[in-house]
Order: C-alpha cells, then structure tokens, then sequence
C-alpha cells in the first residue's frame, strides 16, 4: 500500500521519494538507486572498484612526498620524463649529423675536392657576371655611349697603328 503525500512546492508529485518525480531543492539531480537502505536484503549493493595504483604503498609514498614538497614550495628539480626523452633524441641526432659529415669529409678523394674547387670557381664566375650585368642595368645610358666611343676609338687606333 503506498501511502499518498502531497508536496508544498510541487503540487503535482506524490512521493518525494521516487527519483524519476522529485525534484525538491535539498535533493541532487543525479539518478538515485530505486532501492532504499534496507529495503531488501537480497539485492547486491554497489561497491565503488579500488584503484590499484593508488592503493600501492609506492604510490601513497610518492603522492605524500609530493604534496609535503608543494607546501614547502619545493619543485621538483628532475625534468619530465618526455622532456628529457625530447632533448636525448635531439642531442642524438645533433651527434649523428655531426658525425656522417665529418665521414664524408674525411672519404672525399683528390679528385672530388679539385671537383669541388672547379664547382665553387665557377660558382663564384656566375655570381661575378650577374653582378655586372646587374650594374650595366642600371648605370644611365650616357655612361654605356660613352664607353662605347671610347671602346671604339681604341680599335681605330689600334687598326692605324698596325698599318
């Protein structure tokens, strides 16, 4: 037999002990179980899982150490471990640059470094012609007539010398 009760605030529920209708100030709005302490013996209450890690002395030691040192205002003087894991990979690879260069330094023979001496000549003859041409670009055009008729008036002296 259930018994009937009438609720101030909310007229229109009956049982403020039903969680899918009451919705009174004091209670949460978080499903509640539909069994009341007591009620029946023969169901299996919940029970919340225990953490594993947490409940190794290991841990509890680690996690007290660490909350002694943040009231202490201590940090923690080891890097992470993904920091550290970063900067060894770094400095590695720092390492094996260095080292295959100095291999293929140390293997170039005679003839690959008088290549590589032609290379660089004909690299530095490149960069000199675009210079000049460069400058030829934009000096004014009265300088360019002007070294034209002298360039001129030397081969015609040059021509009547010969003669």
């Amino acid at each position: 037999m259930t018994k009937m009760f009438r609720c101030p605030v909310f007229p229109h529920l009956q049982d403020p002990c039903d969680p899918g209708l009451s919705l009174s100030p004091g209670r949460s709005v978080m499903a509640e179980p539909d069994y009341l302490e007591g009620d029946c013996d023969e169901l299996i209450k919940p029970k919340k899982l225990s953490n594993p890690v947490k409940s190794s002395r290991n841990h509890q030691d680690l996690h007290r150490e660490l909350l002694m040192n943040q009231k202490r205002g201590l940090a923690p003087q080891n890097k992470p471990e993904l920091q550290k894991v970063m900067e060894k990979r770094k400095r590695e690879q720092v390492l094996k640059a260095q080292k295959e260069e100095q291999e293929a330094h140390k293997k170039r023979s005679d003839l690959e470094i008088e290549l590589m001496k032609r290379q660089q000549k004909l690299e530095q003859l490149e960069l000199d012609q675009q210079k000049n041409e460069e400058e030829q670009e934009n000096t004014p055009e009265f300088v360019k007539m002007k070294s034209n008729l002298r360039r001129t008036k030397q081969e015609s002296d040059g021509e009547e010398r010969t003669t």
